[in-house]
C-alpha cells in the first residue's frame, strides 16, 4: 500500500490518499477536509496505473476528476493522488515531491 499526505498549502485542507494494488488496478481511499476532494473520492475509488502516469491516450483519471470538482487550478491533490498510484504500482521510487514558494 502506497500513502501519500498532501498538504496544498494556504487553504489548509490536507488530504490523505492510499492506494493499493488489486490485479491491473489500484483501489483509492481518499480522506480530505476538502469537500471538492471529498466529493472527487466518491467518483474515483479506483484507476488503471498505466493510464494514470502518462497523456498518451487521455488524460488521467485523477485529472479529469480534479478538473471537474477543484476550483483551484493549483491544486496539488490530483497530482498527489497520481504519485501515490504510481508508487503502489512499481512505477516510481517513493520519493517526496516538493514546491518551494517565495516571494
Amino acid at each position: 500500500m502506497a500513502k501519500a499526505e498532501i498538504s496544498p498549502g494556504a487553504c489548509g485542507f490536507t488530504t490523505v490518499v492510499t492506494a493499493k494494488r488489486e490485479g491491473a488496478l489500484c483501489k483509492l481511499s481518499i480522506e480530505s477536509d476538502c469537500e471538492a476532494i471529498r466529493k472527487l473520492a466518491t467518483e474515483l475509488t479506483q484507476v488503471e496505473p498505466f493510464h494514470e502516469i502518462s497523456y498518451r491516450g487521455a488524460v488521467p483519471q485523477a485529472l479529469q476528476a480534479g478538473a471537474r470538482y477543484c476550483a483551484h487550478a493549483a491544486c496539488p491533490v490530483p497530482v498527489g493522488i497520481i504519485k501515490a498510484v504510481e508508487v503502489e504500482a512499481g512505477l516510481n521510487l517513493p520519493v517526496d515531491a516538493t514546491i518551494k514558494l517565495s516571494k
